[in-house]
């Protein structure tokens, strides 16, 4: 049968999201690999909330495997956990973003 061509192939994450530090008002990407081109199931989410590709978030696909998201001018509203789900799978960072004047 051609039931196989049309399966979705089982998406995993090849390298996962890593923990970002970045002052206030910058923009910041993460970046996440997967394992197939064109994967479907996949979303974006800072502190649970689902993203949607807008202006201050720039949502996109580098390679066909690369998932990235790019966050414009971050404040401290934004600090906390971004997590990239494929399918059943989820990677996670933190976001930590500091004012002006604090150190790194």
């Amino acid at each position: 049968t051609d039931a196989g061509l049309l399966a979705e192939p089982d998406v995993s994450i090849v390298s996962g999201l890593r923990d970002m530090v970045v002052f206030e008002g910058d923009d910041v990407t993460f970046r996440c690999q997967v394992s197939h081109d064109n994967a479907r199931d996949v979303e974006w989410k800072l502190q649970d909330v689902a993203l949607q590709n807008n202006e201050m978030n720039e949502i996109s696909v580098e390679k066909g495997k690369i998932h990235t998201l790019t966050l414009r001018k971050v404040t401290e509203q934004d600090i906390g956990t971004v997590a990239f789900r494929v399918g059943p799978h989820t990677s996670t960072a933190e976001l930590t973003v500091k004012g002006e004047g604090e150190d790194m």
